[in-house]
């Protein structure tokens, strides 16, 4: 990988780890909150939702813009559109696993940085996890 786009990755990545801290969102609690529709509510993460959709449509309005991206041959964007059962699968898993501890791969991987031994052991078991997936599934991507 080039300097430029190593560069690119790791500033959108500090952003991103960034905004994550401000937002609150590497707490696990205020996560739990949201999911917690007949309690104590917390609407903070629908707003946190909300930006993130509108910053990824501005991305997708730039893109439609150019021939081809700066720091890349070519734009990677999915074309698979289907709804297998796989996906759901894979999505309920997700949901699951979010709402039991509250954490998922973003905010737990900049949640590191706080140095709990809970996000270290969510980690832990995210990265066994997709080990075992690729050891199960070889070839599924």
């Amino acid at each position: 990988m080039s300097a430029p786009r190593l560069l690119a990755a790791l500033v959108s990545g500090l952003l991103f780890g960034v905004g994550l801290a401000l937002s609150g969102m590497m707490d696990p609690e205020r996560v739990l909150g949201f999911l917690d529709v007949a309690g104590a509510w917390d609407p903070s993460l629908a707003f946190v939702l909300a930006g993130a959709v509108g910053v990824s449509a501005l991305g997708y309005a730039i893109k439609a813009r150019m021939a081809q991206p700066a720091l890349a041959p070519r734009f990677e964007v999915p074309t698979n559109r289907s709804v297998d059962a796989r996906l759901l699968a894979g999505a309920a898993l997700f949901g699951v696993g979010w709402g039991l501890a509250g954490f998922c791969p973003g905010p737990a991987l900049a949640g590191l940085s706080l140095g709990l031994p809970e996000v270290a052991l969510f980690v832990a078991a995210m990265l066994a996890g997709m080990l075992l997936h690729r050891v199960r599934w070889p070839s599924a991507g």
